[in-house]
């Protein structure tokens, strides 16, 4: 018989290669996964990995909010809106007033021809790229105390407002007393001798007085209403030409540490002359509010008043305490003028140099 290429004793034992026939799975797979216990878990994060997440987070936060301030901060300011560039006026601002006390009437209106005015009713001066601030505007109230009932709608405006108050009439302390009272700045309204012959009212100075006549005058009309930050002329063109006139009461007026307002009822005025040799600032009027007494024409004379602020840095404009078309207007065009970058003031603060811009 042949050899049996078996044998019943067990041989060798061998690994098997590759898979096992059929669907037998081998028992030796190259890279078992592990079960139980044995099989690797991911890292739970714990409060430190927490509080760095917040921590960036944080970060990044930081610094976009820090960008956005610094692009607010280099952006350019514009300037408000404006119209052309506005000519200076040369009536109804200055002197050129005919002769006697009335207040000049040539001021400039607003023509046809112009661009339509914005919602506030006035046409802002020439923009100055870059800038808010666009001058200061000084408002006097003229002739307070002949009537208490007139004066409330001034008293109740907002903003800085002078009012002059005049001497020797029945309301004239409780008129001045008001004034203060409502935070506004208090003036003599100093009665004065005119061209014509028209009354200038009690406690007036007038030609021919001596230097002692005119400071006991005005001392006890301040003594009166005072105390003031100032004075300025009621009517009196034949005063302010008189150079020596004018010399005692600037004088009075250094030595009472109060100003002088020129209210330039005459072109001729010497006060300005009389101040430059004495060493003294003194206020000069640019525009009457109220020739007319019609709201359109106040708004006129108040724009030919902005286009000469916009020019020189500032304008003193002189309304009246009988026009109440005046505090209408003013109060209407209140917020708009400062929104426009307009900044009022008085003239104490003006002539004192400390105008906030």
């Amino acid at each position: 018989m042949p050899k049996s290429t078996g044998s019943n004793r067990p041989g060798p034992s061998r690994k098997p290669r590759g898979k096992a026939p059929g669907n037998a799975q081998s028992t030796t797979a190259p890279n078992p996964v592990p079960k139980g216990p044995a099989r690797k878990r991911r890292r739970k994060s714990g409060p430190g990995d927490r509080l760095k997440a917040v921590l960036a987070a944080g970060l990044i936060i930081s610094i976009a909010l820090a960008l956005s301030i610094l692009l607010l901060i280099i952006r350019p300011v514009k300037a408000p809106s404006g119209g052309p560039a506005l000519p200076e006026s040369s009536s109804g601002t200055e002197a050129g007033t005919p002769s006697g006390d009335l207040p000049e009437t040539g001021a400039a209106l607003p023509s046809k021809d112009q661009d339509p005015a914005p919602v506030s009713g006035l046409k802002p001066p020439a923009e100055r790229p870059g800038l808010l601030y666009r001058g200061t505007l000084v408002f006097v109230i003229d002739d307070g105390g002949n009537n208490l009932g007139e004066l409330e709608p001034f008293l109740a405006l907002p903003g800085a407002l002078t009012i002059a108050v005049l001497p020797g009439l029945p309301y004239s302390a409780e008129a001045a007393r008001r004034v203060r009272a409502a935070g506004k700045e208090l003036i003599l309204h100093q009665p004065m001798e005119a061209l014509g012959e028209e009354n200038p009212g009690p406690g007036a100075l007038y030609a021919g007085m001596s230097a002692a006549e005119i400071r006991d005058i005005i001392i006890h009309n301040i003594e009166e209403i005072g105390p003031v930050a100032g004075i300025n002329n009621h009517q009196g063109s034949k005063i302010t030409m008189d150079q020596e006139a004018m010399e005692t009461i600037l004088a009075l007026c250094r030595e009472r540490g109060i100003y002088f307002l020129d209210s330039r009822t005459t072109a001729d005025t010497a006060a300005p002359g009389v101040a430059a040799r004495l060493g003294m600032s003194i206020g000069e009027r640019d525009v009457f509010l109220d020739n007319v007494r019609d709201t359109g024409a106040i708004r006129g004379y108040l724009q030919s008043g902005l286009e000469r602020a916009a020019l020189r840095g500032k304008a003193v404009m002189i309304g009246h305490a009988w026009s109440p078309e005046t505090a209408q207007v003013l109060g209407e065009l209140y917020p708009s003028l400062i929104a426009e970058g307009w900044t009022l003031s008085t003239l104490s603060v003006l002539l004192a140099g400390e105008v906030r811009r």
